[in-house]
């Protein structure tokens, strides 16, 4: 076990290298994927993600990145009302334009899976497109707006994408999420009737005080409570990740917790969760069915090109193809649908790989967006 995750962390520490070059940031979940298919399946074999341990531990990974992710939409921030609609508007012409679009790729490949194709296209997310946001100091007018559309269409897509992954468990699945939803609201009911008592107040300076970190205890406790009811309506915990870290959010998350969730999830859980999916996916099987390998190709472009559409409400190119940025909902159906038998290696394959186009697609895109800095000339 320990040799196993000293492993994958030494493989987190290369595939973090891309990241840190200068130029074109790539986004950091970038190189671990791609550090996972090295090590994994695909290429040396160094690790095994059927092995117990680190399938757990991934798991986890999966539902805290969710749950940063969700920490991170301002939902408190006031200058987001003017441009709710807006940002409601284009996420919903986003996903008007993806269900053609998701039936003709599922037409011309043969695949039998024209809704998830749909849900693909029209997903967006939240746990990169965020941070990068903020990493690249993109700002403007439209940059609330894609906020908005972004955390629109990445919770329509977390809850749509169990009902049509497995038509047949889609009632039992839109039940869980319904219940995950709830549980969710309610924490957020405690938690705003905690902060107006006072209470939370005091016991944060208490656990700030003697270092009890009793915050992060309490939120890791709930996530866990929330990712167990997912996981036995057959929603995936990236629901129940989303869900809470939004709750938190719309109170408002302590500094504190923020930093402590911040190391402990980039510093362990995520590395292993990209490393495990890169680990899990035989890239090889594209190789053997050359057609897969153009519907990665045509998912990832057509991702961009539907997120593209908005531009006639004005929304900039650069922010409308980083838009199309996804992650979650990709990874949560390869881990839905070969779990279940419901995808075969080459689909599953195919679906990573159009998520990969999208992501060079947002590096290349917030490169473009980044304002300029000027240059300071030498005393």
């Amino acid at each position: 076990m320990f040799a196993t995750l000293a492993l994958v962390m030494v493989v987190a520490i290369v595939g973090s290298l891309p990241a840190a070059r200068s130029g074109i940031r790539l986004p950091l979940v970038l190189g671990e994927l791609l550090a996972g298919i090295v090590v994994g399946a695909s290429g040396l074999g160094w690790v095994d993600p059927g092995e117990p341990t680190l399938d757990a531990v991934a798991q986890v990974g999966f539902a805290l990145v969710m749950f940063v992710a969700g920490t991170h939409v301002p939902v408190r921030d006031t200058r987001l009302r003017p441009a709710l609609w807006r940002g409601i508007g284009r996420a919903a012409l986003v996903g008007a334009v993806a269900v053609p679009a998701g039936i003709g790729l599922a037409r011309l490949f043969d695949a039998p899976h024209a809704a998830l194709f749909a849900v693909l296209l029209a997903s967006s997310s939240a746990a990169l497109v965020l941070p990068i946001v903020d990493a690249s100091g993109i700002g403007g007018r439209e940059v609330l707006p894609l906020l908005v559309q972004v955390a629109v269409a990445d919770t329509v897509c977390i809850v749509a994408l169990p009902l049509v992954i497995a038509p047949p468990e889609a009632l039992r699945a839109g039940l869980g999420s319904i219940a995950v939803i709830a549980c969710a609201a309610v924490v957020f009911v405690g938690l705003r009737q905690l902060d107006r008592t006072g209470m939370q107040r005091r016991v944060h300076d208490v656990s700030k005080d003697r270092k009890l970190a009793v915050e992060l205890r309490v939120s890791l406790a709930v996530l866990f409570g929330l990712g167990a009811l997912a996981v036995w309506t057959h929603v995936s915990v990236m629901l129940a990740g989303f869900a809470l870290g939004l709750a938190v959010a719309a109170v408002g998350e302590p500094r504190r917790l923020t930093g402590q969730l911040f190391a402990v999830t980039e510093g362990f859980f995520a590395p292993v969760f990209y490393i495990w999916i890169g680990a899990s996916i035989d890239v090889r099987v594209l190789w053997e069915h050359p057609s897969r390998i153009g519907l990665g190709l045509a998912l990832g472009a057509v991702a961009v090109l539907v997120h593209l559409t908005p531009r006639a409400t004005g929304q900039p190119v650069a922010l409308g193809a980083l838009s199309a940025t996804q992650l979650g909902i990709p990874l949560a159906a390869v881990a839905i649908g070969l779990a279940g038998g419901l995808l075969s290696t080459a689909d599953a394959a195919a679906l990573v790989l159009g998520a990969l186009v999208t992501i060079v697609g947002a590096a290349i895109a917030a490169a473009a967006a980044t304002p300029r800095r000027p240059d300071v000339a030498d005393p």
